[in-house]
């Protein structure tokens, strides 16, 4: 469900990186946003999140949404990138012990990442020759090539000053050191394998629309939003109006739908407070009637207060009876089902959702209003209502991802 590495992998390609995740999910979305890519692309990249196996702790018999569970799902070769830096020998007990661990994963190649010398490459490769599985490459420390990092993970590539040398630095040293010739042999041998039909039937989207002309606000703020349910909303014949809260731009007052992704507000708090002429469009469509709903950080704009890092609060839109604070740091993570509580835009009321949480904020303040959603976690355990509803005006913590 990850947003920044997305925004990575587009800068390096050209072109639009889509999340798929079998835990959160239906199998027919991830089968048709893989069709997708692979209609029209020359070679398919899956990056997987933390380790292979790892994923949530789902009831027995349901994906976890584990790297491995999409492999499986899609036929994929996985390619094992194993960081090499304080072993040599064992680091071929280490793949092997990945490559032998589920019998519906295929381990098609490894690639030693962090190696110290040529000789450690050396001893790197003879100890994995017995496997059976080619070493595809041994990248050596390369310091000089490191993404800055803070409370969410790495910094988004548009803020990243020095993305095209980055970019530039990091495919040379792939290239020096990767042999491509035998990574591409390994995709054609597996092109086409378990994958979807070329023609699928109609999908249903994952997010209705919330409007027919949605204005969605987008900048270094609001940057958390999934190519896959924008997508739909095009699809599905709604406009899609990009505007900017950092440059105080006000929802098109066209618009019949305004959508607040998360990102990054609570470094932008003060400015975000400034921008009358964004907070006054927000309030302005919400007095006309749009939809407006706001996801994780978008959430905490359309509350009234947002205290920052530093325990300044700022004013926010208030049109949800929400305070947050960043000055009391408390870490909510983890994958989400979230049934809605009502009718709204998202649909009927006991909706299902799989989606995601994430963020470091807490709720220091709640007044009288409908809660948006009822959440459980993975393993089924209830977390309790989440989220608020006032008239037009909705938002929660959790990220949609796809209904159930």
């Amino acid at each position: 469900p990850d947003y920044i590495d997305p925004g990575f992998h587009s800068a390096a390609s050209g072109r639009p990186c889509l999340n798929i995740d079998s835990w959160a999910m239906r199998a027919e979305t991830v089968s048709s946003l893989f069709a997708q890519v692979i209609g029209n692309a020359d070679i398919v990249i899956g990056e997987g999140v933390m380790g292979l196996f790892d994923g949530a702790q789902s009831p027995p018999g349901t994906s976890t949404g584990s790297s491995a569970d999409t492999a499986a799902i899609l036929g994929l070769p996985v390619i094992l990138v194993v960081d090499a830096g304080a072993q040599a020998q064992s680091a071929a007990a280490t793949v092997h012990g990945f490559a032998t661990f589920r019998d519906d994963v295929t381990v098609s190649g490894v690639i030693f990442n962090r190696v110290g010398s040529d000789r450690h490459a050396r001893m790197l490769c003879d100890a994995a020759a017995p496997l059976g599985i080619p070493v595809l490459g041994c990248i050596p420390r390369s310091p000089d090539i490191s993404v800055p990092d803070r409370h969410l993970g790495l910094v988004q590539a548009s803020e990243m000053a020095t993305l095209e040398v980055f970019l530039e630095s990091a495919a040379d040293l792939v290239e020096r050191h990767l042999d491509m010739e035998a990574l591409k042999s390994i995709l054609r041998e597996s092109d086409g394998e378990n994958a979807p039909p070329p023609e699928l039937p109609p999908l249903s989207l994952p997010i209705p629309p919330l409007g027919q002309r949605i204005a969605v606000a987008s900048d270094d703020a609001f940057r958390f939003a999934y190519p896959h349910v924008l997508d739909g909303w095009r699809a599905a014949g709604s406009e899609i109006m990009l505007f900017s809260p950092l440059a105080d731009d006000a929802p098109d007052p066209a618009s019949d739908a305004v959508y607040l992704p998360g990102g990054y507000p609570e470094l932008q708090a003060a400015k975000l407070a400034a921008n009358a002429g964004f907070l006054t469009g927000l309030r302005d469509a919400a007095a006309r009637g749009a939809a407006i709903y706001g996801e994780c950080g978008g959430y905490m704009i359309l509350g009234e207060t947002l205290t920052d890092a530093d325990g300044q609060a700022h004013r926010m839109a208030g049109l949800l009876p929400v305070e947050t604070s960043f000055a009391q740091r408390k870490l909510h993570l983890g994958y989400r089902n979230a049934v809605l509580s009502a009718q709204t835009p998202l649909g009927p009321a006991a909706t299902v959702y799989g989606a995601h949480e994430f963020h470091y904020a807490s709720t220091v303040g709640l007044g009288d209003a409908r809660p948006l959603f009822d959440l459980s976690d993975a393993a089924g355990n209830d977390l309790g209502p989440a989220g608020l509803q006032s008239g037009n005006v909705f938002g929660s913590f959790i990220h949609l991802i796809d209904h159930r």
